[in-house]
């Protein structure tokens, strides 16, 4: 698989990229991020990083401030777009469907079939390009997100447990089957059997045997989409029923906006570097 280099800039001794590839999984052209922390030796673990409802690569990489601590640490972060974009590319006129609102499934239904196909993207081919690519170690993957992205962060590592070894999420969708977001998207991506909605709900994914070692969550109590479409509430019943242990954060007078990311974005880096590197 072959890339092309955007844009490069030094940072915090490491490298800031911007790439775009030619994707078979979305057939189109698909654009991400890599920060490199400054080079060693070996191979370095790596963190994905899923976005919200309506972003790209870049409103992290531009509000996210993750590069210092990427660089203390020594691990490498990946920040892919959150839906295939193009002309050909099927849309919707509202914010929470279509581009930019890829929810991080594999839609079997039409107009989304032939492009929206996230869930491979994240999981298979973007990891085989970044491992092809760059300088990281696929044995020591982490992955990370914010609301949509945090609800795409707990599917993929409950679904993939042995590959990805460590999970955290910023105000994550954690039970879409049960809120308008996900009560809206997954019938129009996934069609009407409530059994494929499943395995992209993170709370009914736990509560059908899915296992990870432990879950790192902050949600900001000022969140106006805290009651109505998160429910962190029903992350935390469901990791106590199963024995999961949940690091369940609430961050007093925080919004749902990168301010509140990017203050506790050091905490969520060092979670994972901690698990990566043991």
């Amino acid at each position: 698989m072959t890339i092309e280099t955007v844009e490069t800039h030094k940072a915090h001794g490491g490298i800031q990229g911007v790439y775009r590839h030619r994707s078979a999984a979305t057939g189109g052209t698909m654009t991400f991020a890599v920060f490199m922390p400054p080079r060693s030796d070996a191979p370095v673990p790596f963190v994905t990083y899923l976005s919200g409802l309506t972003c790209s690569h870049a409103n992290v990489m531009d509000k996210g401030e993750y590069r210092k601590a990427a660089a203390d640490l020594g691990i490498a972060v990946i920040c892919p777009d959150t839906s295939p974009r193009g002309e050909d590319v099927a849309n919707d006129d509202a914010y929470d469907l279509g581009q930019g609102a890829g929810f991080y499934v594999d839609a079997t239904e039409s107009p989304w079939a032939p492009h929206f196909r996230m869930w491979t993207y994240v999981t298979e081919e973007l990891p085989a390009l970044i491992a092809e690519h760059f300088p990281v170690d696929p044995s020591r993957q982490g992955i990370m997100g914010h609301s949509m992205g945090g609800h795409g962060a707990l599917t993929v590592a409950l679904r993939h447990p042995g590959r990805f070894r460590a999970v955290s999420a910023f105000a994550p969708i954690v039970a879409p089957m049960q809120v308008p977001w996900g009560r809206k998207a997954f019938p129009a991506y996934l069609g009407p059997d409530t059994a494929n909605w499943r395995r992209h709900d993170a709370v009914a994914l736990i509560e059908d045997g899915a296992r990870v070692a432990d879950i790192l969550i902050d949600q900001g109590t000022a969140d106006n989409f805290l009651d109505g479409q998160l429910k962190p509430e029903l992350l935390k019943s469901a990791c106590d029923a199963a024995g999961i242990p949940l690091t369940l954060r609430l961050q007093d007078g925080y919004d749902h906006s990168y301010h509140f990311i990017s203050t506790f974005m050091a905490d969520h880096l060092a979670w994972h570097a901690m698990r990566l590197k043991a």
